[in-house]
């Protein structure tokens, strides 16, 4: 799973990067050329929906997901287990409706082009599904290694609360 979390994770970059040049080329078109290239809009959108979502599934896999963060605070050990399963479970759950609704647009919209980028429709979408089935995947890998009884969570026991890590890390400040 961790090659799978690296080349997500890359594959987001560079669609980022490229993003970011079709959005240059887009205004160097519009403003120097006076003539902007029709593809560059949609293929920047389409860029962004792949990098937000296999974004998102990374952050998943590196616990940078929504949880239930203050509870944690004054739980025991035990407690915080459990609540950090229900929040895996939550995560699972909402990349399971990525997929099953994401699908269901792919279907959708597959007979559409798009008319700039003279491809289906249906790839708008896909990001969605790819992106659900990279949070199953890497919500079902902590889950198992949680119930195997791997201590994924002790490193995250360890951490200060955010108010307080913040309030650690200015007092380290230097003027």
């Amino acid at each position: 799973m961790s090659r799978v979390s690296t080349a997500a994770l890359w594959i987001a970059g560079v669609g980022l990067v490229l993003m970011t040049a079709f959005v240059a080329w887009q205004v160097f078109g519009r403003y120097v050329l006076n003539r902007s290239p029709s593809w560059t809009e949609q293929g920047s959108v389409m860029l962004m929906s792949w990098f937000i979502f296999l974004g998102a599934a990374v952050g998943v896999r590196e616990n940078y997901h929504l949880g239930f963060d203050v509870l944690l605070y004054v739980l025991p050990k035990g407690g915080k287990r459990w609540l950090r399963m229900i929040s895996d479970l939550v995560a699972l759950a909402f990349g399971i409706g990525m997929i099953w609704y994401g699908s269901q647009l792919v279907a959708l919209t597959w007979g559409a082009t798009l008319p700039s980028l003279g491809i289906s429709g249906g790839w708008d979408y896909v990001p969605l599904v790819a992106g659900g089935a990279l949070i199953v995947l890497f919500t079902l890998e902590r889950i198992v290694l949680r119930l195997s009884g791997a201590p994924i969570d002790d490193a995250l026991d360890e951490l200060p609360p955010a108010e307080v890590a913040a309030e650690l890390d200015t007092a380290n400040v230097k003027v």
